[in-house]
């Protein structure tokens, strides 16, 4: 005989919770969600902490590895400058003789007691002008005859003899040359910065347009473009990193020659102080001068350089 055994449906319904209960454990989950979420937002603050930590850090680190090395490379400089300035009984003077000498110079670098007797200021301004007008019209001749000689081979095969002939020439064997057309020392000047400025920029537009992907010309050849429209649209765009690198090379090889033409032509002009200053025996005038035509060639690097990087296609600065 087998017998079931029926449980009644309220035995198998668990009991109910009463309203304290259900308050506690209420309280109790609210508690901890408020404790989880203060902990979220501790940790939160403790990594925000961390990374912005973490990246002064790597801020500092950075500048401090691009302060440093300069520094002690300056410092390197005028410990054996003072070394050599000892060893030579001061014939070549101290970095501090020179350092006072250089205060009061540029306390008036704008001075002018007649022709020959002006101050710094004068000397700087009046070389870059020559270095100006020599630079200019070595640019308005030298990047249209880059195109030119970079665009059709038959001018190529004609101007590359002349040019690996010309390029290898002093700049100063040029000046005579100048003397003797120009009946000058400012036109001779500007001839030789001239001669010398013209072909960095000629070489490097005629290598950014042989360089032009011929996928580029092309298209241009089955759209029918003029030859105007070829030099504007493609070629130009094209070439620009390539000619602002000649630009660059072809002012710096400029200012070097302009004070060694000044020294030998006279008048106003960096160059003619430096070689007034050594025949009035003033070193001092002499080193302060080097280390004025290192910094205005430094600056005119820096410009050139930026207007190249506002210029210039990404994958070309890289």
């Amino acid at each position: 005989m087998v017998s079931a055994v029926f449980h009644s449906p309220l035995e198998s319904v668990p009991p109910v919770a009463s309203g304290a209960e259900r308050s506690a454990t209420h309280s109790i989950a609210s508690n901890a969600d408020r404790t989880s979420d203060k902990a979220v937002k501790v940790l939160e603050k403790t990594s925000a902490t961390a990374t912005l930590a973490a990246r002064t850090q790597r801020d500092f680190s950075a500048l401090w590895l691009r302060v440093l090395p300069p520094l002690l490379g300056l410092g390197l400089l005028a410990v054996i400058w003072e070394v050599v300035s000892i060893a030579t009984k001061a014939s070549i003077p101290s970095p501090k003789d020179t350092f006072l000498q250089a205060v009061v110079l540029f306390s008036d670098p704008f001075y002018r007691n007649g022709p020959n007797d002006q101050g710094v200021g004068w000397n700087v301004l009046s070389s870059l002008k020559r270095v100006a007008m020599g630079f200019g019209l070595a640019a308005i001749v030298g990047i249209p005859v880059g195109f030119l000689i970079g665009r059709f081979t038959f001018l190529s095969n004609m101007f590359n003899p002349l040019i690996s002939l010309m390029r290898p020439v002093s700049p100063l064997a040029w000046l005579p040359i100048g003397l003797l057309v120009f009946k000058g020392a400012d036109p001779a000047a500007i001839w030789t910065i001239f001669i010398c400025s013209i072909w960095p920029m000629v070489i490097n537009t005629a290598v950014g347009v042989q360089r032009v992907p011929q996928d580029y010309m092309n298209v241009a050849r089955v759209l029918n473009l003029s030859e105007w429209k070829i030099v504007t649209k493609i070629l130009f765009p094209s070439v620009l990193p390539y000619m602002l690198t000649g630009v660059r090379l072809a002012v710096g090889t400029a200012w070097l020659v302009i004070v060694a033409a000044e020294m030998l032509t006279g008048g106003v002009g960096i160059g003619f102080w430096v070689w007034d200053e050594w025949n009035n025996l003033n070193v001092k005038n002499i080193i302060i001068a080097i280390f004025v035509i290192g910094i205005v060639g430094l600056m005119l690097e820096y410009a050139l350089i930026k207007l190249a990087t506002a210029f210039t296609f990404e994958e070309v600065k890289s």
